[in-house]
């Protein structure tokens, strides 16, 4: 007999309203079993605009940073900037537990769909609120993409070389970092509301990319509570002899041969390239070798890279891996995305995932699970869905009548 899956959120209902990386809250919260229905404009949500595309055509149906955001999602369009919109959206709202949203503040006011007034009609609801400076304060009034984001969050400060402008890292993190706190933080206030008897238990969650990036600083901020050392970008330098990355045949790996359990690393990666004859690899017995302060020091950088260089230019990450591995040195490779497609641990787990792209029939490859979870498995999910793709399907569940999802689609309410 069938036995059905059961997920971690099955029965909760999602509306996601954001437009850009934030969707990423939603899209967990999906692939955790909520019913997620991505809300975008008409005109469809910003991200679609982003590459890059499937077949490097640009399309708003052939992005695929959409796809990848949005798997698992039912889709609709609704014009929320009007009247018959608006009301549609509160018939959606009525039988919704979260809603996420990352308009400027005040601007679901001015739609009447904010949080005070939908309580009204959900009193449970949930709403999280993705903007760049929360919702009220001196700078909410302002805008930032993710890199003012960075900069304002700190950041920005730690990325780069020391003495030339800051580097930001790839892949809007500011956003995502919001996202991730956003989707922790709405869980929690859906835990509450499920764990308390009281009608109107929802609440408004306010979460600021800004906050967002600070409190993700590594280890800045303790070095500052702690050693009262303000940490600055160090791009480009090793910190001691036998810790940083390396090149090697086909690229380059990361050894950390210094640090944490020095003397025990140290002393493996020694004897390691004393076995496999390295030149030179001798002096590194010497029992200096074993102290941080000469490690720091130029000379100790020069003369190691002079005898591990060398070394590794004769054989590939891969190798250079396994070794290091048998031996409990800590060492991997740099990886490329096309390494990591081919990474046998990965596709041992069965990491990455397969789906369908419904607008060209193509088969996508995504990246899978986050966590594992054994008693309620994460899923991949239906595929992005294309522009207002269930907005008839999720009107008939609402109610309305194919004459007046008519009439809203002549009166560009819906798509």
């Amino acid at each position: 007999m069938h036995q059905e899956t059961i997920t971690a959120l099955q029965g909760v209902r999602v509306l996601d309203l954001t437009q850009g990386c934030e969707q990423y809250c939603g899209k967990l919260f999906a692939q955790m079993g909520a019913e997620v229905t991505l809300v975008e404009p008409i005109s469809g949500s910003t991200i679609r605009k982003d590459g890059p595309f499937l077949d490097n055509i640009p399309h708003k149906e052939r992005s695929l940073s959409f796809a990848y955001f949005n798997q698992g999602k039912l889709g609709a369009a609704l014009d929320l900037s009007c009247a018959s919109g608006q009301e549609v959206f509160r018939k959606l709202a009525a039988k919704a537990d979260v809603i996420i949203e990352s308009e400027q503040p005040g601007r679901m006011s001015q739609w009447g769909i904010d949080f005070e007034s939908l309580h009204a009609l959900q009193p449970n609801l949930v709403m999280t609120s993705i903007t760049a400076f929360g919702q009220s304060g001196p700078l909410s009034g302002y805008s930032a993409d993710d890199l003012v984001s960075l900069a304002f969050g700190g950041l920005l400060s730690l990325g780069g070389y020391p003495g030339l402008a800051p580097t930001a890292p790839y892949g809007n993190q500011a956003l995502l970092s919001a996202a991730q706190f956003a989707a922790v933080a709405s869980l929690v206030a859906v835990l509450q509301v499920e764990s308390t008897a009281n009608e109107g238990a929802g609440q408004h969650i306010d979460v600021s990319i800004q906050e967002s990036v600070a409190m993700a600083l590594e280890n800045a901020v303790q070095f500052v509570e702690l050693e009262n050392t303000v940490r600055t970008r160090g791009g480009g330098e090793q910190k001691q002899a036998g810790t940083g990355v390396f090149p090697c045949r086909d690229g380059m790996v990361y050894l950390m041969a210094g640090g944490v359990a020095s003397n025990k690393f140290w002393s493996a990666t020694t004897e390691w390239l004393v076995d496999v004859g390295a030149s030179q690899a001798a002096q590194l017995r010497d029992p200096r070798w074993l102290d941080s302060a000469f490690l720091q020091t130029g000379e100790a950088k020069q003369i190691f890279a002079g005898i591990f260089n060398p070394f590794a230019a004769t054989l590939t990450k891969a190798q250079l891996y396994e070794q290091g591995q048998a031996r409990r040195i800590p060492i991997c490779p740099v990886s490329t995305t096309a390494d990591l497609l081919a990474n046998r641990q990965l596709l041992h787990r069965g990491y990455f995932q397969q789906t369908a792209h419904p607008y060209t029939g193509k088969t996508l490859t995504l990246p899978g699970a986050p966590y594992s979870l054994t008693g309620s498995p994460w899923q991949l999910g239906r595929p992005a869905p294309r522009l207002g793709e269930h907005t008839s399907e999720i009107l008939d569940a609402l109610g309305y009548s194919r004459d007046e999802q008519s009439v809203l689609l002549r009166e560009g309410a819906i798509a």
